[in-house]
C-alpha cells in the first residue's frame, strides 16, 4: 500500500524536518529545477538504482505531477522500503528550486 501526502502537508513538514526526498524524474528534468537536497533516481533506472537506498530510511518521492512518483512508490514499497508519494509533484511545489 502506498502512502500519499499532499503538497501542502509535505511542504510544511519539509520546512520543519530534514526529509529525504527522491526525485524520480529524468536527469534533464531534475537539472532544470528540483526540491533542494533532493536526490535524483530516475524512474527509468530505478530497478537498479534503488539498491543504493537504505531500508531503514523513510523516503518522500516526487516527480513532475505525481504519476511517476506513485508508480515508483509502488515499486519501492514492494522492495521493502518505506516511501510516501508527494501528490502534485513539482507542478505544485511552492518553494525555491535548485
Amino acid at each position: 500500500m502506498v502512502t500519499n501526502i499532499s503538497m501542502a502537508d509535505f511542504y510544511e513538514k519539509y520546512q520543519d524536518e530534514n526529509l529525504t526526498v527522491i526525485d524520480v524524474r529524468e536527469v534533464h528534468e531534475f537539472q532544470a529545477g528540483h526540491v533542494p537536497a533532493a536526490q535524483n533516481f530516475p524512474l527509468s533506472t530505478l530497478e537498479q538504482g534503488y539498491k543504493e537506498l537504505k531500508p531503514d530510511q523513510k523516503y518522500y518521492v516526487i516527480c513532475q505531477g505525481g504519476v511517476r512518483s506513485a508508480s515508483a512508490c509502488s515499486f519501492l514499497s514492494a522492495q521493502g522500503l518505506t516511501v510516501t508519494n508527494v501528490e502534485g509533484g513539482m507542478n505544485a511545489w511552492p518553494g525555491d528550486v535548485e
